[in-house]
């Protein structure tokens, strides 16, 4: 009789948040994450920009950013929706269900 064994790996949320951060600052157009506050009770780097919420092996994704005054706004935010998605599916494996982007302001010191 053979035994079946079962392997699991956990990724730690803060190595999601990460990955999310970087990609999303690598994108052209991107000037920076907003700050906006999520509430007293949730993590400190979602008082950052960005907030993902893990159910189950799916992942959902908000970023508050601003961005680039000669930038296409919704061309910025489907590049980051794409980026951050395969940047998440390729480096952890795990599925993301929804990466809502928001545009809270565009940056007008670039100008």
């Amino acid at each position: 009789m053979e035994h079946e064994t079962t392997f699991t790996t956990k990724i730690d949320p803060s190595v999601l948040y990460t990955i999310a951060r970087l990609t999303t600052m690598a994108t052209p157009g991107v000037s920076q994450f907003a700050p906006v506050s999520f509430g007293a009770n949730k993590l400190a780097q979602e008082n950052q920009g960005l907030k993902i919420e893990i159910e189950d092996t799916k992942i959902y994704i908000d970023l508050y950013i601003i961005t680039e005054v000669e930038e296409n706004v919704r061309l910025v935010a489907e590049t980051v929706q794409a980026r951050v998605n395969r940047a998440i599916t390729d480096m952890v494996g795990m599925e993301v269900a929804n990466i809502n982007v928001h545009i809270t302001d565009i940056d007008l010191k670039a100008a």
